[in-house]
């Protein structure tokens, strides 16, 4: 089964790294000749296209780098945390976002508090403004920091394409923001983000990248794969996938537009590659290629300037690259990124770390002292996970397939330095992570994905204290429209609720009840069966809620009903009443047959 590689993607204000970023839009720079796949996989001599200004040393001698490997127990929910999830920090505080199926009760938004303290996780609901659109929750998706300017404060989080729950790829775009934060209590907003032009089509295992150029800043989204086009689609190769073309998008969301380009340097499609993002240079690092099923040590070089005219993007090829996918970044210093998992075979994990250094126009990757692996870790065939920002990985592995679902996975926390790199300069960090799947087994999943993370910082935070939510710091959420309290034993609450009805996605049933100026009710709250709610919204009776039930019967007149006749049941064999014959009767009858 082919395994596509987990993006990784971080970025510091000068520096953003990216695993599964996508591409730039803009007009690409012509260029003498490209690169043919010999001279990209051989690295024979270089081209002569090639710059000579930016020098990749890959050393093979390891890093003063520590890294330290603690095993982590989840308190609750530990069941949402599989293949495909992404991590966000804002401001240190990091949130969990992408879980495996729809949201349940305990969290209707998808979106979690990551509390690790004493090496125990706890994930809590996050609340979500009134005037929020609805985020559904999407496995693989290309996730980054975003800012208007460097110097703008205000960081927010771009999530574009991944996987529905129902195995739909996404081609919408989301903008994700802190609108409140007070004593330790969080509440976002999402809004939806259309755009105009070349708009990527759906798809997952890309990157998305910011860049930085003359006090503009853009989107750039690269790689993935989608499904197949619909003409093509068979009952037996309905999930079958393939790579999306290599084009390069650049997004502009101030004014709404987005411009694809394509380059001959890239020619085939890549998927769960790493992208480092640095000002206006975006550096693309391995990925899977399903065409060829191949692994091919690729390093591209994206540069974007933002004049007052049209945007100029060109893309350079760079020798020196790693045959890496799926593999998890993370940044320990504002220039300095490590890169942990991932697969270099299609059966067979990538067990080395590697440290990036990434100054000026020169990029050094070379070999680090990798972690004390536990036998679980160095046996399992598939390993997922996502950066939380200030050098610290989050790991996952299958747990025995005898345990229990509460046991179904094992995870670590992996921190690549001391604390000491944490303060070195502030930075903002954005996830996006790929679910990997067994590379053993022998049904090939329909995506045959390995994980993806994606990474930027802006700037770097030194709080290694994540601020958790308090459950007396919990309170309920009064809204209007759906989340109305509808009577006073009504239950449904925004933060809680989940699906009773079939009929019900992502809003509650309600019902119209006719008294007085007439209210909206819950239908769960009125205790209806389905059938008989379906039958109320399609005929045209009036309804009345169990609160005004019994006032409406007291205003109804009463029809009159005339009594019942009843009429009295006749004997079977009834005798006929004696006539008594007086005597002068008899002296008559006699006299008259004499």
């Amino acid at each position: 089964m082919p395994l596509s590689g987990r993006t990784g993607r971080a970025a510091a204000a000068p520096i953003h790294a990216s695993v599964h970023q996508v591409g730039c839009s803009g007009r690409a720079q012509a260029r003498p000749r490209s690169l043919t796949p010999h001279q990209v996989r051989g690295w024979g001599r270089l081209p002569s296209h090639v710059e000579a200004p930016f020098s990749l040393d890959k050393g093979s001698a390891p890093s003063s780098v520590s890294m330290s490997l603690q095993m982590i127990t989840v308190n609750n929910n530990a069941s949402l945390i599989q293949p495909g999830f992404s991590l966000m920090n804002f401001d240190g505080q990091v949130f969990f976002f992408g879980q495996k199926g729809w949201p349940k009760r305990s969290c209707p938004t998808g979106v979690f508090s990551f509390d690790i303290k004493r090496n125990q996780l706890k994930l809590k609901p996050a609340l979500f403004s009134k005037d929020s659109c609805y985020l559904p929750p999407l496995r693989y998706p290309a996730t980054c920091t975003f800012q208007s300017s460097l110097e703008s404060g205000k960081v927010q989080y771009i999530i574009h394409g991944g996987k529905t729950p129902n195995n739909e790829l996404s081609d919408k775009i989301y903008i994700m923001s802190v609108i409140c934060k007070n004593n330790k209590k969080v509440t976002f907003c999402c809004t939806e983000k259309e755009l105009v032009g070349d708009v990527p089509e759906a798809r997952y295992g890309h990157t998305i990248d910011t860049v930085y150029s003359r006090g503009k800043s853009r989107c750039v989204v690269f790689g993935g794969r989608s499904y197949m086009p619909s003409a093509q689609r068979t009952t037996e190769k309905w999930n079958s996938v393939m790579d999306c073309s290599p084009d390069v998008f650049l997004m502009d969301f101030e004014f709404g537009c987005s411009t694809s380009y394509n380059f001959p340097e890239l020619q085939d499609g890549l998927s769960f590659h790493v992208s480092i993002a640095r000002n206006d240079t975006i550096y693309i690092l391995g990925g899977h290629c399903l065409t060829n099923n191949s692994r091919p040590p690729s390093l591209y070089r994206l540069k974007v300037d933002l004049p007052l005219g049209s945007p100029a993007v060109s893309c350079t090829t760079l020798p020196g690259g790693v045959s890496i996918s799926s593999a998890i970044l993370t940044q320990t210093k504002s220039n300095e990124f490590v890169i942990v998992g991932g697969y270099q075979l299609e059966n067979q994990k990538r067990m080395v770390c590697n440290i990036i250094t990434v100054e000026d126009n020169n990029i050094e990757i070379q070999d680090m002292e990798t972690p004390d692996w536990t036998p679980d870790i160095k046996h399992s065939k598939l390993w997922f996970g996502s950066s939380m920002g200030n050098g610290t990985i989050f790991l996952g592995i299958p747990g025995d397939n005898k345990q229990t679902m509460s046991d179904a996975h094992y995870f670590y926390l992996l921190k690549c330095g001391g604390d000491d790199l944490i303060a070195e300069e502030q930075a903002t960090f954005s996830c996006s992570q790929t679910s990997a799947e067994d590379p053993g087994d022998s049904t090939p999943f329909e995506d045959s994905e390995e994980f993806c993370f994606s990474e930027e910082i802006n700037s770097f935070d030194g709080d290694d204290d994540i601020d958790t939510y308090n459950e007396d710091d919990e309170e309920d959420e009064s809204v209007t429209g759906y989340w109305i309290i509808c009577c006073p034993t009504c239950d449904v609450d925004i933060n809680t609720w989940v699906p009773f009805y079939s009929t019900e996605l992502n809003k509650p049933a309600m019902i119209y009840c006719s008294h007085g100026d007439g209210h909206w009710v819950h239908a769960q709250c009125m205790n209806l069966a389905e059938h008989l709610l379906i039958r109320l919204s399609e005929g045209s009776s009036k309804y009345f809620c169990n609160e005004h039930v019994e006032i409406a019967r007291g205003l109804q007149t009463p029809k009159k009903t005339l009594p019942l006749k009843r009429t009295p049941l006749k004997p079977l064999h009834k005798k006929a009443p004696v006539k008594i014959i007086t005597p002068a009767k008899k002296s008559f009858f006699r006299k008259l047959f004499d």
